[in-house]
């Protein structure tokens, strides 16, 4: 009999999570509150030979290639439109740059022979038994799984169930960050320019697919704000009042957000959770580990899915020991790419005028630049271990007895 998985999330951990344990005849099920694969947000990159020795062993790198954007360089400007900084395109696109909705729609097509998913459903309680978990959902029957895993993002749900409230796991850095697609009216070319002021970052650039579509960026620095993260409408009059009174191309992006249909909004924040795993239940990606911005989690996200599907299918579904050897490889390693979420908001935005100085007069050196892209680097490489050559403990794991086909289940509830 194989063991039951289910994965909660649909973004990029938990499609690379049941592309990988389909792999080793894992019976896994994806359950995701939204209707459909989200579509849209901010490009996402990866970098060095840690992030793309992973996407190799999947099989995607060849096809992620063909959707790279090649980076985005980002130009910061003044009120006045006055350049102060310009960065290439390598700053932020790393080795491979891809636009988040892409990147899922690649997972989740990987992962769909042998992954049940159930959109627009949730989690609504979970209780652990001697022999599994049983999981109660917003829409479905309750059902019992072997082994449950949070890979639903910063806010993780599992996390807030099986581990405690989210106060005690998340971190406010004191910034928010807000996205939206428009109409591309500026007539921008690939890559971003934005307005820095204290406090303040106003980016806007062309998508690298439709020249006819832009995407806007702003960040600013605030306190703790209490909002509902269901209400875009609330969201929306957030940013349009920390916005306000700026110059340069503002009220025109401004005026864009209060038509745009989705907006993406949250606090820059991180994850610290004590240990990833209680009982039969584990976190993946950013649920353990994460960071809003610049803490390298879609790469993360995607070296964690490899090595928790690998150490399960090692262990043959002993999920203690899973679990265990899971957090021993990975969390110095994910701790050391979180890091870089903390100095996101004061480089995107610094607070004082002399920090917006002191960031572009180093930056514009051309040596730091080169050294701070080498160190991201290497800060992103791990030793990872290679379960295709383990065959006598990897090859028929789905775990207690026979491994399983793959499934072609594509449920919406």
């Amino acid at each position: 009999m194989s063991t039951k998985v289910l994965i909660s999330g649909a973004s990029i951990a938990g499609p690379a999570l049941a592309h990988w344990l389909g792999r080793y005849g894992f019976e896994t099920t994806v359950v995701e509150l939204a209707p459909a694969l989200r579509g849209g947000g901010q490009a996402v990159d990866f970098r060095g030979e840690t992030h793309l020795t992973v996407l190799e062993r999947m099989g995607v790198l060849d096809e992620l290639r063909t959707l790279d954007t090649g980076g985005s360089p980002i130009t910061f400007v003044d009120q006045r439109g006055r350049e102060l900084l310009s960065l290439p395109a390598d700053f932020a696109g790393g080795d491979l740059e891809i636009p988040r909705g892409e990147l899922a729609r690649v997972l989740h097509r990987r992962s769909l022979p042998h992954t049940e998913y159930l959109f627009g459903d949730t989690i609504t309680a979970l209780e652990e038994t001697p022999t599994g978990v049983r999981v109660a959902f917003r829409n479905g029957a309750p059902r019992e799984f072997d082994l449950v895993i949070g890979a639903d993002g910063l806010h993780s749900h599992v996390r807030r169930l099986a581990f405690g409230p989210e106060a005690r796991h998340v971190r406010h850095l004191g910034y928010y960050a807000a996205t939206w697609q428009l109409p591309n009216d500026l007539g921008l070319p690939p890559g971003s320019v934005g307005l820095n002021v204290p406090g303040r970052l106003a980016a806007v650039g062309a998508d690298h697919r439709d020249p006819t579509r832009a995407g806007a960026f702003f960040v600013f620095a605030s306190p703790e704000l209490r909002y509902d993260r269901h209400d875009a409408a609330q969201q929306k009059a957030l940013v349009q009042e920390a916005f306000a009174g700026l110059g340069w191309e503002v009220p025109r992006l401004l005026e864009s957000l209060r038509r745009a249909p989705e907006l993406y909004f949250d606090s820059i924040s991180r994850a610290d959770v004590p240990t990833w795993s209680t009982g039969r239940i584990a976190l993946l990606g950013d649920a353990a580990c994460g960071a809003t911005i610049g803490g390298m989690g879609t790469g993360t996200a995607v070296v964690a899915a490899y090595v928790l599907a690998g150490e399960l299918a090692r262990a043959r579904g002993d999920h203690r020991t899973a679990f265990t050897r899971y957090e021993h490889i990975l969390r110095d390693y994910a701790q050391g790419c979180q890091k870089g979420g903390d100095r996101t908001g004061p480089f995107l935005a610094p607070r004082t005028a002399t920090g917006l100085r002191v960031r572009n007069g180093l930056l514009n050196r051309r040596w730091i630049l080169a050294r701070m892209l080498e160190l991201g680097k290497q800060v992103s490489s791990v030793d990872l271990p290679d379960y295709a050559a383990e065959p006598s403990d990897a090859a028929a794991i789905g775990a207690v007895g026979e491994r399983v086909g793959p499934r072609a289940v594509h449920r919406r509830r």
